[in-house]
Order: structure tokens, then C-alpha cells, then sequence
């Protein structure tokens, strides 16, 4: 027997991922709000944003577990489900897949695809500031393209983010392996420099996704550069967080200085004494 609900998430899931990857536009990128719940998703959706993602530090932390260890593959997994009910295309931050099996990253991007979830993203960044090897990494995207072929993975190389080969040459290499593999879109975070972007923007042949930083580039000057994605990461969730404290602080006591902006490592340390696995 047929089951006609997996059936028809399967075809949603095929028409948002459709959806998504038509809003990558070289010049005129999409700006993509990442949520940590299905409250903040739901509100980005509702206000209009054509497309939604999800923070891995958002999702981990608002759980307290640690970011970019894996530990909160279950929490992503149903976070991924419930928001694909969305009437807007759901991209899911999947770390680095939860697993250094090909076979297992697969079986949860399968999982996400039949739900109807239009998009992952894919790291090669490791714990301890470390890269995997591109050629596993490569491994992973093609298992998750074989395993659920419209879904748009954005393969993400974190030369820049983790510092661990901060040029564009590498960020480049990477990138190449990625596409081969069969990646529909590159994203590089922490990459900020303009004759950088400009670059890479030219040389791929998918769309260039790179994270906004406060004080690099502004969206006008991204567009100009190339980039076909803006994404947001975890800022929204850092300054809702921000937001909270001061709006307490400031009933406790109105002279209180605003705090600052809480950093993706003072992040992460909020839930490090509590963190068990998932």
C-alpha cells in the first residue's frame, strides 16, 4: 500500500526545494532569516520573508546543548519536521550531518526531504577548530544527493569561520570538490573580504551563500559582489537573547546599560555546564 502522506510530503517537499532554489539569484540574493524554534519561524514567515533557515547554535543552545557536535540531531530533526508545514521553503542547519558515516547523513537528509524540508546545510568544519578531509566530506554530498536528489545542499567550507585555512584559494579548492560532488549551492561564514566574495562569486558555477556580518559588507554591497544568499545565522537568536536581558535589566533598573550583543562563543557557553547530549 502507497503511504499518501509520505507520498505527498515527498511532492511538497520537491516543489519547496524547486521553490528555493529559485530564489538563489546571482545579484540579487536572498536574505534568509535563520529561526530556532517554530515560533521565531513562524513570525519571519509571517512577516513575509519568501523563505526561512534554522541556526544550529539557536537550535542547540535554546535546548542547552553544545553547537556543532552533533548532540542535537533529534532536536533538528523534529525542529526540520514541524517547520516544513510552513508555507514557505524551510532550509535546516544539519551540522555537519550528526555522523562521519555517508550513509547515516543520507538516511537523515532522506528523513528531512520526506517530511518536505527544502534545503540543508552541510559542514566540513569539525570540532576542535579542524576540517575534515574534502574528500569525505565529498562522500557525504554525494550520499545525501543520491539519497534525496531535490534537495538543495548548500555545502558549507569553514576555512574562514574556524580559521583553520582562511584564504580564498582553499575556500576555493573546497568549493570545486563540493560542486563535483554534486552540491547545489557553496557557503562560506566568516568570509567577509569583498575582493574574496567578488571572486568566488565569479569562478563558481552555483550560487555563492555567505553569512552577514554587522560589520562587513552591507546587503546592497553583497548583491554587488555576487552573492546569490545572505544568511542571517545566528544573529536573530543572539539578539533575542540580547533583547531579553535588556528589557529585564531595564525594568530592574531603568539607569542599567544595555547589554551587548551577546558573541557565538558567549553564546555557546550558556548551555556548556549543561549540556548532556541529546
Amino acid at each position: 500500500m502507497v503511504n499518501t502522506s509520505a507520498a505527498s510530503a515527498g511532492s511538497a517537499g520537491s516543489a519547496g526545494s524547486a521553490a528555493f532554489r529559485a530564489l538563489h539569484r546571482r545579484g540579487r540574493p536572498l536574505l534568509l532569516p535563520c529561526a530556532w524554534d517554530h515560533a521565531s519561524a513562524a513570525a519571519l514567515a509571517a512577516h513575509g520573508f519568501p523563505a526561512v533557515g534554522t541556526s544550529s547554535l539557536g537550535v542547540a543552545a535554546a535546548a542547552g546543548l553544545p553547537d556543532a557536535t552533533g548532540a542535537a540531531r533529534g532536536r533538528t530533526l523534529a525542529l526540520g519536521r514541524r517547520l516544513a508545514r510552513l508555507p514557505v521553503p524551510v532550509s535546516v542547519d544539519v551540522e555537519g550531518g550528526f555522523s562521519e558515516d555517508p550513509a547515516q547523513v543520507a538516511l537523515l537528509a532522506r528523513e528531512l526531504a520526506g517530511a518536505g524540508v527544502a534545503g540543508v546545510n552541510l559542514e566540513d568544519g569539525l570540532p576542535g577548530g579542524r576540517l575534515a578531509d574534502p574528500a569525505h566530506h565529498a562522500e557525504k554530498i554525494a550520499a545525501v544527493k543520491e539519497a534525496a536528489p531535490a534537495l538543495f545542499v548548500n555545502a558549507r567550507t569553514d576555512t574562514h569561520w574556524l580559521a583553520a585555512d582562511p584564504t580564498t584559494a582553499a575556500a576555493s579548492r573546497r568549493a570545486r570538490a563540493y560542486r563535483e560532488a554534486g552540491a547545489d549551492g557553496v557557503f562560506v561564514p566568516g568570509l567577509t573580504d569583498e575582493d574574496g566574495i567578488r571572486a568566488l562569486a565569479g569562478e563558481l558555477d552555483a550560487p555563492l551563500n555567505v553569512l552577514y556580518s554587522p560589520g562587513g559588507p552591507t546587503r546592497e554591497r553583497l548583491a554587488e559582489l555576487g552573492a546569490a544568499r545572505i544568511s542571517l545565522g545566528s544573529l536573530l537568536f543572539r539578539a533575542a537573547l540580547q533583547r531579553a536581558v535588556e528589557l529585564a535589566a531595564s525594568l530592574a533598573d531603568p539607569a542599567a546599560p544595555p547589554p551587548p550583543l551577546p558573541t557565538y562563543d558567549e553564546t555557546c557557553a550558556l548551555a556548556a555546564p549543561w549540556a548532556d547530549g541529546d
